[in-house]
């Protein structure tokens, strides 16, 4: 195998995963629809960031003891469930505080809260153990024989990125077109409370692995 036909099967394998609705979807759509296209790429930047850093991280050996130690592997888990439920509850709480009066739901979102959607993004995607543990079973089966696993597993970890971008792009662009109306008419307010809940949910899943 080449690394030009690892790099074209592994493609294959990592599109199937990006296009599957997932937190990460969730995440871009609701930055994007509750406050700007610029919002919904900073979170998009911060998810890939968190990739290419879990695939540095699985192809230097780190994610490898982290698959390889129960103890490790449950700290983590445990700590981005406890993160992921901490990140729903505080969007649901503020879908409730929130009264937004008539004349300023339009209102363009400051630039200051860019920095907070890309540290969602990039959080979520660090504090989910799964993603270090896929590089982990990725890279040693779409490494040729010869190559270097840390060089392949930062190439795999870009192409991921690069799938996952544009995918996300496109999410992101629907969900633009979307926004402003969706943002006059409240519906921001539920939007956050689904995105929540599937945060809490999610943490909640990843709580109750960790202690089985």
């Amino acid at each position: 195998m080449t690394v030009t036909q690892a790099v074209l099967a592994f493609v294959v394998v990592a599109g199937l995963l990006t296009v599957i609705p997932g937190m990460d979807t969730a995440l871009v759509l609701r930055s994007t629809l509750t406050r700007s296209r610029r919002h919904g790429v900073a979170a998009l930047g911060g998810i890939q960031v968190g990739t290419l850093l879990w695939g540095a991280a699985a192809a230097g050996g780190a994610a490898a003891l982290l698959a390889a130690s129960q103890t490790a592997y449950r700290v983590l888990t445990i700590a981005g469930a406890v993160y992921l439920v901490w990140m729903g509850v505080s969007m649901i709480a503020a879908s409730l505080r929130r009264r937004v009066e008539d004349g300023a739901v339009g209102a363009p979102p400051p630039a200051s809260g860019r920095w907070r959607h890309f540290g969602l993004g990039l959080g979520t995607n660090l504090m989910n153990p799964k993603v270090g543990v896929f590089y982990v079973a990725a890279i040693p089966q779409f490494t040729p024989a010869g190559v270097n696993p840390l060089l392949m597993g930062l190439l795999l970890a870009t192409v991921h990125c690069v799938l996952g971008t544009l995918w996300l792009s496109a999410v992101l662009l629907g969900a633009g077109v979307a926004g402003p109306r969706l943002r006059r008419s409240g519906a921001v307010r539920w939007l956050d409370r689904v995105t929540g809940g599937l945060l809490v949910a999610f943490g909640a899943r990843l709580a109750f692995e960790a202690r089985a």
